[in-house]
This record gives C-alpha cells, structure tokens and sequence, in this order.
C-alpha cells in the first residue's frame, strides 16, 4: 500500500486502518531463519482449520449498497474439532453446510456471530474428523461509501450524468466484510471469483477474466481466473464505466482502466509499468508470476492511502495515478512513477513473499518505499533519488525522535494496533535503514541476498530474520546484529564528533548517544551498532562500525563530513570548531550532504542541542545557484519557522523579509515561466518557491499570483498547468471574499474530478478566519463530495488547527460519517497536532476519553506529543532566531 508518508517528500500521511478490537490471545512471533509456521506466528484464530481455496461468487447491488455471496471453501482440519471459527464483519450469514472432499455432507451448522471480535463460529452437531472439506456458507454484505471492504464511489461523468464505480479495499482486515474468511496475512490460498454483474460495465480482479456468461437480465456473469497462493488482504474486484488499455512486457499484459472519458491520462503510468516491469523482473530474479497486471483509477480521495498493491489489480485514487493535463507538473509526475514502482514492488515484496503477521509490515512496505528509489535511480536520475530519499528519512525521524514513537517491529495484537503501523516508522524508516543496511553489505551482494530470500519463499510466508540470513549469507557481513539494533528498538542516534588536523592527517572522534526532542536528560541512552562513513571535503571516505567510542583517521585536512553520502540513519553533532569550518565551506560540499548537515542541523536547533543561528547560518550561506532541492528545503525551514511564528505579527513580518532577501533572487533567476530545456528539478523549485514566499505575504509574489488568476478566467494559458497548483494556493491562503467566492465557483464547475477535489481543498487554506468558517460549513454539504468533505477540514487544519478541531467536536458524527473507517482514530488526532495552544493537551485528552478505546490513542499520544515541543520551540527557541535575524539586519 502506498500511504502519503513518502510522498510528504513531495509537497503531498497515513495507512490504512480500522475499528478498534479487543486483543485476543496471540502466539509470540519468534525469529526463525527457517521461515514462519503456525506454530511461531501469531494468529486470532484457531489453528485446527486452515483453508486452501476459495470459491466466491458476488452479485453487487449497487443502487441498494447490499451485495449477496456464495462461497465454497476448501479447508484441512489438522485437529479433531466440532467447531470452525473464521473472521466477518458486517456480513448476515443465512446457511452454512460442511461436506468432504468426495462430496459428503457432514451437515449443516449453527452460525454465531460476534460482532466485537469481528467472529463467525460454524459449530457442528459432532466432531469434525482431520481431513478436507468444503464449508459453504451463503451471505449478504453491506457496500460502503469509503474505502473498506467492498465499496462505493460517485462521479459525475463527462456528460454530466451521476455515476457509481465499485471497488474493494481489505488491508489490512477487511477481507472479512466480503466473504466469511481466515482473515489473516499467513493463511494464503489460492481464489477463484466470480461476480454477476450489469452487462454494459467491466468488472476487473487480480486474475484475466475467464469467462463471461450472459444471464439474459441484463446482467452478466463474469468469471476470473483461480489465483495463486496469495493472502485474503490482496483479492480484488473492481467493476464500473471503465475504459482499458494494454501493453506488453516481458511477457505480461499490462493494462490501465479509468472511468470512460480519462484513458489518455493513463499513459504515463502504463508506459511507466511497462519499463518498470522487465527492470523488477531482473533485479529480483523471480519473474512476476501472473499473466497480467492492471493499474486502476479510481475517482474520489482518501485522507490514508493512494494505492494497495492487489496482486495483479493494483487499485489507485486518480491523483496517484492519472496525469491530468489541467496540472501536469513534473511533481506530479515523479509522485505518479513513485506510487507506480512502489506498488509494482510488493508485487515480490507482500504479493509473491507475505509477512506473516502484521509486526512485519515492514517487510512489505520499508522494501516497497526502499525500492521506489531504486527504480527512480534507475529510469530518472535527473529527479536525484539520493536527496529526495533525505526528505523520508526526515519525515521518519520526525515520529522517531518522541517518546511515542515505536519499534520498526513490534506486537501487533488488534486490528486496530495493526492499522495505526502504517506510519512513517513502517515505511521511511524502513527504507532508510534499508538503505544504510545495503550500503554496508554491498549493493551487489544486497541484491544476492535479496533474490536469494525471494526464490527460497515464495508464495509463502516470512519473519525479517529469514530475510537477514539470507543477506548475511550473501555478503558475509553481520547484517542481523546491526538490523536487529535499528529494527528492534526505537529512536535516533546521535552521533557526536570532534576533529582536528596534524601533519596531514584528520583524527576524527565519534561519540554515541541518542538524538530526541522530549526524552529527559537523564535517560540511559539506547545503544545501536552504527555503521559511520566519514570523509573530508573531495577526498575518500573511511568507515567504521560504531558502538560507544570510535575514531577515524581522514586524509588531509579539510573539513570533514560524518555520514557521507547520507545512508546512515543517525544525527550528527559537530564541535563548535568542526562545524563552523563545514559552514565555511558549505558551498563546496556535495548537495547531498549539504541536505543532511542542514537537515541535522534544523533537528538539533530545534532540540536545544545546537544554536538556532547554525540553520540559519547555513541558509543564509547557500549561493544563489545551489542545487535546487537543497534551496527546496532552505525555503522550507525557513516556512516552518513562519509556522512557529504565526500570531507574532513582528516575528513573522521579520521572518518574511529574511525570506524575500534569501528567496526571492533564487525565484527572479529561475522566472515565473518554465524553459523548455530547463532541468525539472528547476520547475519544482520554482513552485516550491511560489508557495513559500506567497504563504508568508511577500507582496510582489502575491501580486504577480492574483494578476495570473485572474488572466486565467479569460485566457487558459496565463498558468502553466506546473504552476497551476501553488498559484492558486497562494491566491487562496491570501483570498478575500471576491476570491474566495471565484475559487468556490470554478471548484463547482470544474469538470475534471481530479482537479475539482484539489480546488475544493483550497478553499479550506484561507487565513481569514471567516473564510475559513465558510469552508468548514461547506465541506459538511452534498456540495464537494464524500470523499473531499476530510480533504477540505484538514486544508483548515493546515494553517487553523484549533479551529478544524473545535468544528469536528462539535460536528463529530456529521464529520467521522465521511472519513475513512480505516483511519478514523487518527484523524482528529493529525488535525490537531499543529496547535500550540496548552489548551489543545486536555481537549485532545478529552476526545480521546470519549471517542477512543484505550488501545486506539496512540495519534492522540503523538499530537500532545508535538504539541508540547512545539509550544516549548516557541518559548525557548524563536528568540534565538529574532535575536539572529535582528543582528543580520533583517
């Protein structure tokens, strides 16, 4: 599943999620190199039953939301026993029968359903001897209105007439609201769907269709082919208005459906899979092993994910997928290509390999994350993956530096627990540890190990220590010891250092202790073996493996870089001396390290480990022609500090003027219009820029904005469609009621779903706190949407997150009515975790009391979390700053 965690990298969080349950009794997981059993996994169910097929057949009504099922399941009873348990959510269970293999009937069964712990219990008249049978059980199920289970979403199509697309959505547990299921990542099995459908739709799963059978109804049955070995949470149906296009590659058709009207957006994702593929194909050294792969576009949003990784019939929002003409912009399409290679990826990584309890999501999506990158090196180096892969790891230490944070692994017991895992840990601490891990194996000998493990388990199921031994067998080096330290435990380190030079030689010394943001001074640092990479200014890099003290000899005596290249996951905390000689030579140093010396030294600022004035410092440094996503991120430290600013007129007037002299030049240079031979990584700076300096009012950039809206009415070519989004961010985070009024008439005449939800979210950006009033009222109206009503409260949140909060409270059924099940606890939570009002801790407090089940409060936890460190930035750390800008003249 792709969630927006790395995309935040991109100018775009979350997982996907469900209600909370109970714990119920679970085996330990154990670490085993000889793969997982039922014996070491752990399991919300019985183990006496284990299915091996399943047999569905679903007829949707789409008009009623109901649907009714069929399913035929094939099971091994491994223990005598007069009951079978399986997993349903919001499913009517009318019969169920069990007969053997050969066709005999054991007999009919007593259905007990329990709802809290999401139960279906089969219990027959005498014990059920070991052996195979088949359990039928006939049902009916609910279609929902977001993206759970089998779902519904509406559109206006090119004609104007109202639409109703079908889609499912099951990771993590939500298989179990289709079919009667051993809802459960290890109990793969192989599925053959059906689906009685509306003879003028197409209906699309993870297998090529099979088979169509007109019933004479007008509807038709549709018949996929049986699966391979795969786990409930990948089984898809999509069924709609669909038009497809396919290709080939490698051996595979490849194919993309929209909804009728949108196909020619699709060609960039398809031409994207179908590079993508045979390079997969190559590195993993297993062949995907399905006849076919469709990506599907679907219409609507969700606050949690972008896409789900359906083995064969990977689903997307449109925003992930198509590229609409009206906002083409090269982040558009660097996100497009990102999504597609990260869900391509767990078609080995999830799909074809499973972890076998949700404690190793990681597997699945640190890999899927990491491999993003790997695909970016590869088919676009232009877009420098090796900085962009900085902005997910700091969007990782950002969880990791609280007391809230969690162990990459760690016990997953609920539903819910398992949902709340698909956070930045999962994902870009994952991949950045991937990173630091196949930077000490050895690429080559990473990629050993990797194609190793995927040939020894595939269509089974793993723990992460299977992977370790597979790369440690590979390259030979203790990989287990030093993942187990960054895998198994949480936090930061923090690497401390001093140098100096004589005859020639730089002694470096390396101190280990532990990056946080509100752990106690007096806290017993953790310990981690580091792997540290060092080098001075052009020279060549040694390395050592840390653990407590160390030192390195560097030849020369230029400055020296400690993490190198950035593959380590750790801060670093130069000596006085050491930095001030760095950022005497900041413009020398290679733009990935830059990124990473800025980086740390923002964190440590921030964290009262180092002076405020050194960020600044280095900002203030970078020339003018710097590389652009290093002067990407200066733009943004310096629109983070506005935020801890915001209702200090005189700090943010001084902040927006040090903004002007920084980034202004940089804008004026680049101009407001793209170049046709210009770098894309230009035309991403350019808007970064845009947005940056219109959000904190610089005058003449709001000007120019507002006169190019306003051309726009008459003429569509006054915004280059790359510049459509921040110009219209700017235009409305500025807006007046006139404007404000005009942005709310485009959003209701706009045509194309994809960019009408964008300029409906806008409407929520407005600082005028009426304006922002008016938004909120709107988003609760038929008017925008289902889907967009959280964009448009969460837009407010952005710049008003006291206000977006108090509005939920007080419309708290109305509002969670249309966010997404899957993420509903932590919603509310990220609303709120802007704020720097002490009052927010007991309101957050008081919410979670009354809306959250003690095991669900985690986001709650983290936004108090953020919430006190900001307001204690604001106390303890902007003086700094104002003291710094004053004596710059600013």
């Amino acid at each position: 599943m792709k969630t927006t965690v790395r995309s935040a990298t991109l100018g775009l969080l979350a997982g996907v999620a469900l209600q909370a349950l109970a714990p119920l009794p679970a085996f330990a997981q154990a670490s085993t190199s000889q793969g997982a059993t039922a014996e070491t996994v752990t399991t919300q169910l019985p183990r006496a039953v284990r299915p091996s097929h399943y047999d569905v057949t679903v007829t949707p009504d789409a008009k009623a939301l109901t649907f009714a099922g069929k399913a035929s399941i094939t099971v091994d009873v491994v223990e005598a026993t007069s009951t079978i348990t399986l997993q349903a959510a919001d499913l009517t269970i009318a019969e169920a029968a069990l007969a053997s293999s050969a066709g005999k009937q054991v007999g009919a069964a007593t259905v007990s359903l329990d709802t809290e712990a999401q139960t279906a219990t089969f219990t027959f008249a005498k014990a059920v001897v070991p052996g195979r049978y088949v359990l039928s059980i006939d049902y009916t199920g609910k279609i929902n209105t977001q993206a759970f289970g089998l779902f519904a979403l509406d559109y206006k199509a090119a004609d104007g007439s109202d639409k109703r697309a079908l889609f499912t959505q099951f990771e993590n547990s939500d298989a179990r609201r289709f079919m009667p299921s051993w809802d459960e990542p290890f109990y793969k099995a192989t599925f053959s769907l059906r689906t009685i459908v509306p003879s003028d739709e197409v209906a699309v799963g993870n297998l090529p269709v099979e088979s169509r059978k007109d019933l004479g109804d007008g509807t038709t049955l549709v018949t996929f082919g049986t699966s391979p070995k795969m786990s409930t949470y990948l089984l898809f149906l999509g069924l709609g208005d669909f038009e497809r296009k396919t290709t080939q590659a490698a051996g595979t058709e490849i194919g993309v459906l929209t909804k009728r009207g949108d196909l020619a957006q699709a060609d960039y994702a398809l031409d994207s899979s179908a590079a993508l593929l045979p390079w997969m194909n190559d590195y993993f050294g297993t062949p995907y092993p399905l006849p076919k792969l469709d990506h599907i576009a679907a219409p609507g949003r969700s606050q949690f994910f972008s896409a789900m990784e359906n083995w064969g019939g990977i689903f997307y929002f449109e925003n992930a997928m198509l590229l609409d003409p009206k906002i083409a912009s090269n982040e558009l399409r660097e996100r497009i290509f990102t999504v597609v290679a990260h869900e391509m990826a767990h078609q080995w990584f999830g799909d074809l390999v499973t972890m076998a309890w949700w404690d190793d999501l990681w597997l699945n999506e640190g890999f899927a994350s990491w491999m993003e990158s790997r695909a970016i090196e590869k088919f676009h180096p232009e877009w420098h993956p090796e900085l962009t892969a900085l902005g997910s790891r700091e969007l990782a230490m950002g969880q990791d530096a609280y007391l809230t944070t969690h162990p990459i692994i760690h016990p997953i017991k609920t539903v819910e627990e398992a949902s709340q895992a698909f956070d930045s840990i999962t994902y870009s601490k994952g991949e950045a540890v991937i990173r630091m891990l196949e930077a000490y194996a050895g690429s080559a000998q990473w990629q050993a190990g990797v194609q190793a493990y995927m040939k020894r388990y595939q269509h089974a199921n793993t723990v992460t220590d299977d992977l370790w031994a597979e790369i440690e067998k590979a390259s030979g080096k203790p990989i287990a010891q030093i993942a187990h330290d960054f895998t198994l435990q949480p936090g930061i380190p923090l690497v401390k250092v001093s140098a100096s030079c004589r005859a020639g030689q730089t002694s470096v010394s390396l101190e280990q202790g532990e990056f946080t943001r509100d752990r106690g001074a007096d806290k017993q640092p953790l310990a981690w073996r580091v792997p540290v990479r060092a080098a001075g200014l052009g020279g060549d890099a040694v390395e050592t493996l840390l653990q407590g003290k160390g030192a390195l000899t560097v030849a020369g005596c230029a400055p020296v870089v400690v993490n190198a290249g950035q593959s380590g996951y750790y801060r670093v905390l130069y000596d006085p001396a050491t930095f001030a000689g760095l950022a005497g030579s900041f413009a020398k140093v290679q733009p990935v390290d830059q990124l990473g010396i800025l980086n740390d030294a923002v964190a440590l600022g921030y964290a009262g480990r180092q002076p405020m004035a050194d960020m600044l410092g280095l900002v203030k440094a970078l020339p003018v022609t710097t590389s652009p996503q290093v002067m990407e991120r200066a733009a943004r430290v310096i629109s983070e500090l506005g935020g801890y600013a915001r209702g200090d007129a005189s700090r943010e007037a001084t902040l927006a003027r040090f903004a002007t002299a920084r980034l202004l030049p940089v804008l004026r240079r680049l101009g407001w219009t793209p170049r046709a031979d210009e770098p894309v990584v230009d035309g991403d700076l350019r808007a970064t820029l845009i947005e940056t300096l219109g959000s904190l009012g610089e005058s003449t950039v709001v000007a120019e904005a507002r006169r190019r809206f306003t051309a726009s009415k008459s003429s569509s070519s006054a915004i280059d469609p790359s510049l459509r989004v921040p110009i219209l961010t700017v235009v409305a985070k500025n807006a007046d009621v006139p404007t404000w009024d005009a942005l709310h008439a485009m959003a209701k005449r706009e045509t194309s779903a994809q960019v009408r939800t964008t300029l409906y979210s806008l409407l929520g950006m407005a600082r005028d706190p009426a304006l922002a009033d008016k938004a909120l009222a709107l988003s609760l109206t038929d008017e925008p949407g289902v889907t967009t009503t959280p964009v448009i409260i969460s837009s407010v949140a952005a710049g008003q997150p006291d206000k977006a909060f108090d509005f939920v409270v007080a419309h708290h059924e109305a509002v969670m009515a249309r966010v997404d099940s899957s993420g509903a606890t932590r919603y509310v939570a990220k609303l709120a975790q802007g704020s720097a009002d002490p009052a927010m801790v007991d309101k957050l407090k008081a919410y979670a009391q009354a809306h959250l089940a003690q095991g669900a409060r985690r986001p709650v936890d983290e936004a108090i979390a953020k919430i006190r460190d900001r307001i204690e930035v604001r106390q303890a750390r902007m003086g700094e700053v104002g003291a710094w800008l004053a004596k710059a003249g600013y």
